[in-house]
């Protein structure tokens, strides 16, 4: 499954508080060409039927089916200015984060 940092638990909890309208957060992947890849969070009112739902400190996560497997093993990290970034654990030379496994 796909791992949090802290930070992003808690950007994501606070995004949540501002619309408590849409309190799941959904991600998706998509293919922009062959070396390129199209990462999506949103906010959602509910968990779609074919979501991969998971749990951690209180924030519910649900990965779109068709995109739940090349999401395994993916680090979604949240840094000041930058924002959401999605880390490949192939990715050489990244800092090593405190991860929350979603499992």
């Amino acid at each position: 499954m796909i791992l949090l940092t802290e930070q992003a638990v808690t950007k994501l909890k606070v995004l949540i508080l501002e619309h408590p309208e849409d309190p799941f957060v959904r991600l998706k992947v998509r293919d922009l060409d062959e070396d390129r890849l199209s990462y999506n969070i949103t906010l959602e009112d509910k968990i779609q039927p074919d979501d991969e739902v998971q749990e951690v400190q209180g924030l519910t996560v649900g990965v779109e089916g068709r995109s739940a497997s090349r999401m395994k093993g993916i680090t979604l990290d949240y840094q000041e200015p930058d924002g959401f970034k999605f880390i490949h654990p192939e990715q050489e030379g990244e800092p090593k984060l405190d991860v929350f496994n979603l499992n």
